[in-house]
């Protein structure tokens, strides 16, 4: 269902949400922030992964839970960051992190956005995944002024 600048995906499996990742991906302009909000084990890092294979097919994508940022070489540079650990918008100016929020020609991809406040930027995709039973996952994801006219029904297309 799209509701303006908003679509809800069923995801049936972690394959079928690599899939979106992949389709999204494709849409990302550079410089794009992609805020990613969910419980533990929501499909934050299979997304991601997702996005990945599209850039940089055969990286190796795990959370960078403990390093706080990983980053990715493709065609254009990725920030992965996982704010799991810091405890709000204040820990992640203290670590200097804002700077991947203007990522310029880059990708940042951002898991547990929340944890970042108001330093994200106003224009970025938000993708919100919930547990919708088994390996089911409810996946809404809101444009916030950065992706192409025509997003939805280009992922909509873009996948199985």
């Amino acid at each position: 269902m799209a509701a303006g600048n908003e679509l809800i995906v069923e995801s049936e499996s972690p394959d079928d949400t690599e899939s979106l990742g992949g389709a999204l991906y494709r849409l990302l302009p550079p410089g794009t922030v992609v805020a990613l909000q969910g419980d533990l084990a929501a499909g934050k890092t299979c997304l991601v992964r997702g996005m990945m294979q599209r850039e940089a097919p055969g990286v190796e994508v795990s959370s960078p839970t403990f390093t706080l940022v990983n980053q990715y070489k493709g065609d254009r540079t990725v920030y992965h960051l996982d704010l799991y650990r810091l405890s709000g918008p204040v820990e992640l100016i203290d670590l200097g992190f804002e700077e991947f929020f203007d990522p310029q020609g880059a990708v940042c991809l951002v898991e547990w956005a929340e944890r970042a406040g108001d330093l994200l930027p106003d224009s970025r995709v938000d993708i919100y995944l919930d547990h919708a039973g088994a390996d089911k996952r409810r996946i809404r994801i809101v444009d916030r002024g950065v992706l192409p006219v025509g997003w939805e029904d280009a992922l909509k297309q873009g996948r199985p």
